[in-house]
C-alpha cells in the first residue's frame, strides 16, 4: 500500500518532465507491481484526491523535493560556489571545480534544475485539485484548504525565486502535468515577469496561511519553522521587494515578523519567568552568543545551526533522524567527524589572521570567525553546520587561535541531519537594514545602523556591559556608499556558507547597472589569471548560469545566455 501512495503522489505531480528531462522516471523503479495493476492517468487521479489526507500526501512531497540532496546541493553550489566565500576543498570533483573557477558550460551536471521543477510541479498540483477536494471531503474544511493552497503556493514561489536567481529567465508554469499528452515545451519568462508574478500570488494568500501549528510550550513547537507559517510568507515576501526594489514594501513585512518575533519573546518571558539565553539587544530579541550566568560563548551558534528550529527561525528544511531522508550535502561539501575537510573549503580571506586582529572581515571577537571554519594543514575547512556543539572565550579577547580554548563536537558522517536555514531574524533585520540603506530618507541610516550593530553585538557578545559594540556608526553614516559595503560584510559574517552570498553579489550588480563591485569583490579569493577573470566577469549576461544542454535538446523554445554560447557546447545553443 505505501508503494501505492508514493507512486501516485508521483504520477500526478510528473509535470517536471519536459523542462527537467523526464527526471522523475528513475523514481517509478521500485513502483512496477502498481504500474502493472493501474498504469493509466486517469485511473490514477479516479482514486486519488478523495479526502484531505491526499492533499497533505502531495504537500509533503512538496517538501521533499526541496529537502532532497539535488536540491541542497545546487543551494550550495548556485548560491556560493562563485562567490568569494568558496575555495575547492580535498578531492573536489570537476563539475565543481569548474564553478569554482568560472570555467562552467553547459554541460555542467549542476545546470540541471529538475529538482526544483518537480517542486514546483507539485505544488502546481496541490494548488489545482485541494480545492475540488474541499467539495467532496466534508472533513475538510475551506481553512484547511486554503492554508495548504498558502503553503504549496509560498514553497512554489520559492522553487521559482532560487531559479530566476540562478538563470535569470527560466519557464513559467503554474499549471500541474496530470497527463503525458499535454505539452509544457515553453519558452523563458523573464526575471522582472516572474518576480512580479511570484510577489502577486504571495499577496492573494498571505493571510491564509497558518500563524503557528502549536504553541511554544508545546514540545511539537518546533514545526513552527520546518512548515511554512504566516511568518514565512512574510519573510519571502521581503525577501521578494527587496530584489524589485520596492523598499517600503520590504520594510512593511520585515517589521510583521520582527514583531512577531518580540511577541513570541514576551509570550515565552511570561510562560517561563525570565531566559538566560535570548535577550533584547536594541529592542530586538535575539539569542545569546554567552548566557547570562555562563563565562564561554557558543550558545547562538548551537542552538541555530547544532540543534535547528531555534527562536530565531522563520523557516527551515528539517532532517529528523526518525525519517529516511538525510542531509548528505553537509558532509559531502563541508565536512563530518571522519572528514573533517570536504569538497569545498573556505576562502583564505575569510578566516586568515583573525585571532591576530589583522583580518579585515571579522574583529577578533567576532565569534561567527571561530564558529564558521578553522584552519586545517593549508586550507580553512568549513565548519558552519558541521559542529553540533562548540564553546569558545573572546572576553578577554583573543591574540592566537589558542587562547580560545575551543572546543567543539563534529556531526557524525551517519549523522547527516543538519537542517537547512532559509530565513531567520538576522535576515530580516539585515533586509530592511538594506532597504532603509537604499531608501535614504530622514534617518534611514541611522535605522540600518541599528539594525546592523544589532547582528554584530550578538557575534562580538557586546551586550549585557560585557564590552562596546565593534562598529563605529560615524565611520558609516554620512556616506551611502560605506553603509552599502557595512551591510554586505555583515551579511557575509553572518550568513557565511548559508547559500546567499552570491545572489547578494547578484543583486547588488543588478541594482548598480554593471558587475564592478561583483568582479572585484568575487576575484579577491584568486592568486591566478586575475585580470582575465576580470574581464570574463565584467558581462552583465556571466552573473547567470547557463541552461543545461540537456534542456536546450528537449526545449527549442529555450534560448542560451549569450555569455555561454562559445566552446564545447555552440552547436546546441541557439
Amino acid at each position: 500500500m505505501e508503494k501505492t501512495i508514493l507512486y501516485k503522489v508521483q504520477k500526478v505531480a510528473k509535470g517536471a518532465l519536459p523542462l527537467s528531462l523526464l527526471t522523475l522516471l528513475p523514481l517509478f523503479s521500485s513502483c512496477n507491481d502498481f504500474l502493472d495493476i493501474q498504469p493509466q492517468n486517469e485511473v490514477v487521479l479516479e482514486n486519488f484526491w478523495k479526502e484531505k489526507a491526499d492533499a497533505a500526501s502531495v504537500l509533503t512531497s512538496c517538501y521533499e523535493s526541496l529537502e532532497s540532496n539535488d536540491a541542497l546541493n545546487r543551494m550550495v553550489a548556485w548560491g556560493e560556489l562563485r562567490s568569494d566565500n568558496m575555495k575547492a576543498g580535498t578531492s573536489t570533483p570537476n563539475d565543481l571545480n569548474e564553478i569554482l573557477k568560472e570555467s562552467l558550460l553547459p554541460s555542467n551536471p549542476y545546470c540541471n534544475w529538475g529538482k526544483f521543477y518537480e517542486c514546483i510541479n507539485r505544488c502546481n498540483t496541490v494548488c489545482h485539485y485541494a480545492p475540488q477536494l474541499q467539495k467532496i471531503d466534508p472533513n475538510y474544511t475551506e481553512a484547511e484548504m486554503k492554508a495548504n493552497v498558502a503553503e504549496a503556493t509560498t514553497l512554489r514561489a520559492l522553487a521559482y525565486f532560487y531559479l530566476i536567481r540562478t538563470f535569470r529567465d527560466v519557464p513559467y508554469c503554474t499549471t500541474p502535468s496530470i497527463d503525458d499528452t499535454q505539452n509544457y515545451i515553453l519558452p523563458a519568462t523573464s526575471f522582472d515577469v516572474v518576480l512580479d508574478t511570484l510577489i502577486n500570488d504571495l499577496e492573494s494568500i498571505k493571510d491564509d496561511a497558518v500563524r503557528r501549528y502549536y504553541v511554544d510550550d508545546s514540545p511539537n513547537a518546533w514545526q513552527n519553522s520546518c512548515k511554512v507559517t504566516r511568518w514565512a510568507v512574510y519573510a519571502l515576501l521581503a525577501d521578494l521587494y527587496l530584489w524589485k526594489g520596492d523598499w517600503d514594501r520590504a520594510i512593511q513585512y520585515c517589521d510583521l515578523v520582527i514583531d512577531y518575533k518580540r511577541q513570541q519573546y514576551e509570550e515565552m518571558l511570561q510562560l517561563k519567568g525570565n531566559l538566560n539565553n535570548i535577550a533584547l539587544i536594541d529592542s530586538i530579541p535575539m539569542i545569546l552568543e554567552k548566557p547570562v550566568g555562563q563565562t564561554v560563548c557558543g550558545n547562538a551558534y548551537n542552538e541555530i545551526f547544532g540543534e535547528g528550529n531555534s527562536f530565531e527561525s522563520i523557516f527551515e528544511l528539517v532532517f529528523l533522524s526518525s525519517q529516511s531522508v538525510k542531509n548528505d550535502m553537509v558532509s559531502k561539501f563541508y565536512g563530518n567527524d571522519r572528514t573533517p575537510q570536504g569538497n569545498l573549503s573556505a576562502s583564505d580571506i575569510l578566516f586568515k589572521d583573525v585571532a591576530q586582529g589583522s583580518n579585515t572581515l571579522f574583529k577578533k571577537t567576532d565569534g561567527r570567525a571561530y564558529e564558521g571554519g578553522e584552519l586545517s594543514g593549508a586550507r580553512y575547512i568549513i565548519s558552519k553546520y558541521v559542529r553540533t556543539r562548540v564553546s569558545y572565550r573572546t572576553n578577554p579577547a583573543p591574540s592566537t587561535e589558542k587562547d580560545l580554548n575551543l572546543s567543539q563536537s563534529l556531526r557524525a558522517e551517519s549523522d547527516a541531519f543538519a537542517n537547512w536555514i532559509i530565513y531567520r531574524l538576522s535576515d530580516m533585520l539585515l533586509i530592511k537594514a538594506e532597504a532603509l540603506i537604499e531608501r535614504g530618507q530622514g534617518d534611514d541610516f541611522d535605522k540600518a545602523f541599528a539594525l546592523i550593530d544589532v547582528v554584530n553585538k550578538r557575534a562580538n557578545d557586546a551586550v549585557n556591559g560585557t564590552r562596546s559594540s565593534t562598529l563605529k556608526k560615524s565611520d558609516y553614516i554620512d556616506s551611502k556608499a560605506a553603509m552599502e559595503e557595512l551591510l554586505l560584510d555583515e551579511r557575509q559574517r553572518e550568513f557565511l556558507f548559508e547559500g546567499k552570498r552570491w545572489y547578494d553579489l547578484v543583486r547588488v550588480a543588478r541594482r548598480d547597472g554593471k558587475n564592478t563591485r561583483l568582479v572585484n569583490l568575487v576575484t579577491r579569493k584568486y592568486q591566478e589569471n586575475v585580470n582575465a577573470l576580470k574581464i570574463k566577469l565584467a558581462d552583465p549576461n556571466i552573473i547567470y548560469f547557463p541552461y543545461a544542454k540537456s534542456e536546450l535538446k528537449v526545449n527549442p523554445l529555450l534560448k542560451q545566455n549569450p555569455a555561454f554560447t562559445n566552446g564545447e557546447d555552440t552547436e546546441l545553443t541557439r
